[in-house]
């Protein structure tokens, strides 16, 4: 099983570099970056994870930015978007943007989309919250047309453009694989339909009931479910469940970790690093 570490990098937090050396030091596979642009005063939506919306979440760095800090800083540390909210981005910059970071990563980069959940935050870019993942998938095909093609164009519903020259190409062919969240069924069915991987939403202990459902629609669709990585984002610290959810087929299991200071957070990576290597002994 794969390892890796998201955070919500802030103006506060340990250095997206520092970070991206520390985990890389340690036989960490990948590091992810979250998002949102921002939250909007009204706080109409309510936080799915209850309570108070924790300070890093408006706070959080443009992801793209951080992780290009991170690329920067290490030589094999895979960088990731946890998620990129494209239904609130524009495809054709936002093309440009995964394209340019996987060439300045050297193919690096591991492309996680999710539709969100906040409606008002949605609403400020012109997204409608209803139709946000109609416009998420139509953005995903379009930015496959541009990856991939020559003169790219792409006719949707949401996102619509006539012929375009767009470079860079990505580095990774035909585009870096691109990781869908969402939950069980409706985000696996995403995940399954355009995607090279699955993040189901918010796992904690073991869930491995799940994946022969997943594997099963896989498999009803034409996919080969080999070709589908499952990555975790914020998993069970139980490492004889996370030795069953390997054995199960998960491939990546993604720490998450506090927008703290150096110190703070070390004892987190030093603690998910003994898991590391308990899990995959």
């Amino acid at each position: 099983m794969h390892f890796g570490a998201v955070m919500f990098f802030t103006d506060y937090s340990m250095t997206a570099p520092d970070l991206g050396r520390v985990l890389e030091e340690r036989g960490f596979e990948s590091v992810w970056a979250a998002e949102h642009s921002h939250i909007p005063v009204s706080r109409k939506t309510p936080f799915p994870g209850g309570g108070d919306l924790p300070k890093p979440y408006y706070d959080g760095m443009d992801p793209f930015v951080a992780l290009t800090a991170v690329a920067a800083a290490t030589t094999t540390l895979k960088i990731g978007t946890g998620v990129c909210l494209v239904q609130q981005r524009d495809a054709i910059q936002t093309a440009k943007l995964v394209a340019s970071i996987d060439q300045v990563s050297q193919g690096r980069f591991l492309f996680g989309v999710g539709g969100g959940w906040n409606q008002d935050e949605m609403e400020n870019h012109g997204t409608v919250y209803k139709t946000r993942f109609k416009r998420m998938r139509e953005s995903i095909e379009a930015m496959k047309e541009i990856w991939t093609k020559p003169k790219a164009e792409y006719h949707g519903e949401m996102v619509n453009f006539d012929p375009i020259y767009a470079w860079p190409k990505p580095v990774q062919k035909p585009y870096p694989p691109i990781h869908v969240g969402g939950a069980f069924p409706h985000g696996a069915r995403r995940a399954i339909r355009y995607g090279e991987g699955w993040i189901p939403v918010r796992i904690f202990g073991d869930e491995s009931d799940t994946l022969p459902e997943f594997r099963k629609m896989a498999r009803d669709a034409g996919r080969d479910p080999a070709s589908i990585e499952v990555t975790l984002m914020g998993p069970t610290t139980d490492v004889d469940k996370l030795k069953r959810l390997a054995d199960a087929g998960v491939s990546r299991a993604v720490a998450m970790l506090p927008s703290d200071s150096r110190d703070k957070t070390m004892p987190f990576i030093d603690r998910w690093a003994d898991i590391m290597r308990k899990v995959n002994a």
